[in-house]
């Protein structure tokens, strides 16, 4: 059985807070190539100083000497801030009626980043069936 990648959850997180919307509905509002919705790897390097590791309480103590390494952070997923957030209703240009998302952090900065990030006209109501928009990329 196949599973529709489009129809998976993502979390994009933005300055003062995130969104948690399906991948599709990310995708057709913010563009496919969105940096966001591509995730990328940071190289981290990790210095590790001598120190004595006892395996077993009362056991001998073995040195570990001191080292260097590198490895690939990529983004995880097994949390996500919006889990406790606020369900909203959104639509935007073709989405062909609401959609519901999950937010965390204030109305305004949803719409600050909605108005730095959305390729069509976006609106959304919070749960008290607050509207706020339109916004659109570069509409400021």
């Amino acid at each position: 059985m196949a599973t529709d990648f489009d129809a998976e959850s993502v979390t994009i997180n933005y300055s003062g807070g995130s969104i948690e919307m399906v991948i599709g509905n990310a995708k057709d509002l913010f563009g496919d190539d969105a940096a966001f919705l591509s995730p990328v790897g940071v190289q981290k390097t990790v210095s590790v100083r001598e120190h004595p590791r006892i395996r077993v309480i009362g056991g001998p103590a073995k040195t570990i000497q001191s080292n260097v390494y590198t490895y690939t952070q990529w983004p995880v997923g097994s949390s996500s801030n919006s889990a406790g957030g606020e369900a909203i209703l959104m639509r935007w240009e073709g989405s062909e009626g609401w959609w519901t998302a999950r937010m965390s952090g204030s109305a305004w900065e949803l719409g600050s980043f909605l108005n730095t990030s959305s390729l069509k006209a976006v609106t959304f109501k919070t749960e008290r069936g607050t509207p706020y928009g339109p916004f659109i990329k570069g509409g400021l």
